[in-house]
Order: C-alpha cells, then structure tokens, then sequence
C-alpha cells in the first residue's frame, strides 16, 4: 500500500483511529462497537461492509440538503479548480455574495451583517465578545440543559455538566431554569421560569446584563422547544436591563422546523445576534455570526480574526445549500414529512410504556424514554439497549440528553414518506419487549 492508499479494513480503520487520535478526540463514541461509514447518499449510509442505514442524525445535524447533494459537490468542486482559500485579508466575491444571501433570509427590518467562522462553538464564542462588548456589561444568561459548544466560551454557556470540563469556566455565566414542559423544575409554568430571570437577576448579577442566549428548541438537550411567549418576555427583561438577545440557531435553522427558516420565528420576536453553523454548509466546515449592524460595529477597532473564516470552498457550498433548499422545497418537506414522523412516533408512545414523550417540530424530532411514565424515572440504561438495536435495525439516531434517556433524530431534510413507514417499522421492533 503507498502513501496516499486508503485501508479500508475495519480492523486497520479501528487500529489507525485508537493509536493516532487523542484521547478528547476518542471519546465520542456513542456505539459499543465502532460504526464507520464509507459513503453517503440523499438520506442514507452505507458502512464499509455495504450496509445500508437511513440517517436520522445527518451527522449531528451537519447534513441538511442529502448526502453528496450533486449540486453542493458541483459549486464546491468549481471553486477548488478556481482558489481552495482567500483569507480576509484580501477580497473574494464568494463569501460576499453568501453574505448578502444570508442576509435576505434574515427578518425585514434591522440592518444585519455577518462573519464567517469555521464551527458553531467559534461562533459562540464571537456572539459572546460581540454582546458583552456592545453593552459593557459581562453578565450572561443561560439555560439549564442548554448546549453551545466544546470551546471555552461556549462551554460555560452550556448548562449541561458532561459538557463541562474540570477547569475554571468564564466568570459572568449565571443558568436560569429550562422552561422544559416535561422535566423543567416549574413543570408548564412559563411565568414560574420567568420569575426566576428576575431572582437570577437580583441576587446572582450586578444588575446590569450582556445578554442572554437561547436555543429555540434545544438540540442535544433533547429537542426541548420553549413554550409560547417565553422567549419574547425573556428579551424583554434582558434589554431592561442592558443585555441583548443571542438565538442559536445551529441545530434548528435552515427550515429544519419546517414552519419557519429560523426557529426563532415562531416565537414573534427579534434577536440581536444570531448564530448558525452545522446545516449552513452541508457538512462543510462553516459557520455564521449574523447580528445588527449596530451591535457587530461595537467590534470595529477590535477585529476577530478567523483565518478559514469566510473560506470560498464553504461559502460556495453555503451559497449552494441555500439554492437546493428552495429549488428542492426542503423547508416544506421538513414540515410535511416531520408531521408524518411525529405521528409514527406518537402511535409508538401509544403501544409502548416506555415512551415517556414525544416532542419537536418539523424534521427535529425526539422520544424521551423512562421507566415510569408516573414518575418519569430516565430510562437510561434501556435506552443503551434500544440504542443498539436502532443499528441492528439499519437507523442512525443519536442518545442525547443530560440523562443519555432521549433519541433524537434530525435527518436530512430530503428524508421522504416511504422512509417514515421503514423508520415505524424499525422503532417498532427496537420497542419490542420494553
């Protein structure tokens, strides 16, 4: 085998990955044994033995228009033959044009711009600099059971300890209670977790806020959506107090819910700053801070430099997703064929005890499993077992939650009706006996 040879036996794929990766890079393995993936195609993998599998995860979220989406391979091979990079040190049309598109999917009204990053965790970490800068205040919000990334910023944003490490976080981080219908410390009470804004406020802040950053529906947290009218009385509270509104919308935009673009929408509000990766490229590497111009200008005689920021390879393959998400009515379908698979997974809450929720919206769906749906007790180690027998049946789901207790599924968004009939039939058997 020469240098540039690929092997393709799982036992040297396994060998290469357990001697060469660090143990950070390591540990996200969700299989007891390793699943690995040879090719990809609309809605399905396949894995190097050719075994077909319907993706319900699109790679955390990353693949939003299909595998291999011809028209994605197309742009992004059209500007690797032109320029593979153009740092923005220098001009480039590409990155530009994205940025004038993304800006027209964005709500009539404020004047908004952008900045490329590479990952959403990087574009957290930006919405954070730019929201405490702007306001000269350092205090921020955030929910219990949120997640927003692995970089420093961003993981003391997230309200989940397996995200955190054992270090010392940033200072100014104060989690409020997760407006979560079933498992939230109020139950449905909406005006019991607004009430706790002003206690965190009073007695945890100097009363003086940066802001505060929100999930529209939280994604490895378990596809909690905030309840009607939370998220506008929320801002309102913060901006009393200085702060403005950081929405991430790395899992839940691009029409993911399918009745909006952007989650947020369905909320009647209007953030400051909006934060958006995963989808926006269709697994590649790229990602966006889109905020108010007069807030983003608050970062003018400090710039943040990003040197794959704004890459034209990305941004062509950005600019691309946007076309096939119109041209193919994605956002559409999502709503459509995400009705359809929240009304399998409810029939299934229906037949089997161990179903404690089902929950989401449009193609960002979840079923919350327990013990006792009386108590709900996390069904944690059941959930393992169910888990593997997604695999066995020819799924990719991913566990999630604080509890390891819920499976989340966010596939492509080109997943079709005939795939929700073969996904009932798999969830049924993986159910059996639970």
């Amino acid at each position: 085998m020469n240098d540039f040879e690929i092997d393709w036996s799982t036992q040297g794929i396994v060998a290469r990955r357990d001697t060469y990766y660090a143990a950070s890079q390591r540990a996200f393995v969700p299989y007891r044994t390793p699943l690995i993936f040879s090719r990809g195609e609309g809605q399905y993998l396949w894995d190097e033995k050719g075994r077909k599998y319907i993706d319900l995860l699109g790679m955390n979220v990353c693949i939003s228009v299909g595998h291999a989406h011809p028209a994605v391979t197309a742009a992004v091979i059209d500007q690797v033959n032109r320029l593979q990079h153009c740092t923005t040190m220098f001009y480039h049309p590409v990155p530009a044009h994205f940025a004038q598109e993304l800006v027209a999917r964005m709500p009539s009204g404020p004047d908004w711009v952008v900045h490329f990053t590479t990952s959403g965790a990087e574009a957290v970490d930006l919405a954070l600099v730019m929201a405490q800068t702007c306001t000269g205040h350092i205090d921020m919000l955030a929910l219990r059971n949120a997640y927003h990334g692995a970089t420093i910023g961003a993981q003391s944003l997230t309200g989940i300890s397996g995200f955190r490490h054992r270090i010392p976080l940033l200072g100014g981080i104060h989690h409020i209670a997760n407006p979560d219908p079933y498992r939230g410390a109020f139950g449905e009470d909406s005006a019991a977790y607004l009430a706790e804004i002003d206690r965190t406020i009073a007695y945890a802040t100097s009363g003086s806020l940066a802001g505060l950053i929100v999930e529209p529906i939280q994604g490895y947290g378990g596809i909690v959506e905030l309840p009607a009218g939370y998220l506008k009385a929320a801002a309102r509270k913060v901006r009393e107090r200085g702060g403005v509104l950081i929405v991430d919308e790395v899992q839940s935009g691009f029409g993911r819910t399918g009745d909006t673009f952007w989650a947020f929408e369905a909320h009647d509000v209007m953030p400051e700053i909006v934060v958006m990766a995963k989808g926006i490229g269709n697994g590649f590497p790229l990602a966006a801070v889109v905020a108010q111009r007069h807030v983003a200008e608050s970062l003018a005689s400090k710039f943040f430099f990003n040197t794959y920021g704004a890459n034209p390879v990305s941004c062509a393959a950005g600019r691309a997703v946007l076309r096939v998400i119109d041209e193919e009515k994605l956002q559409r379908n999502a709503q459509t064929v995400g009705a359809a698979l929240k009304a399998v997974l409810t029939r299934l809450g229906q037949r089997h005890e161990i179903v404690g929720d089902v929950r989401g919206r449009g193609l960002m769906l979840a079923i919350e499993l327990v013990t006792h749906r009386g108590n709900k007790t996390p069904a944690t180690k059941e959930t393992t077992e169910i888990f593997e027998k997604t695999r066995e049946q020819g799924l990719v789901v991913s566990k999630s939650g604080a509890n390891r207790n819920i499976l989340r599924m966010v596939p492509p968004m080109c997943l079709t009706l005939a795939d929700v009939e073969a996904v009932s039939d798999a969830l049924d058997r993986c159910f059996e006996g639970y």
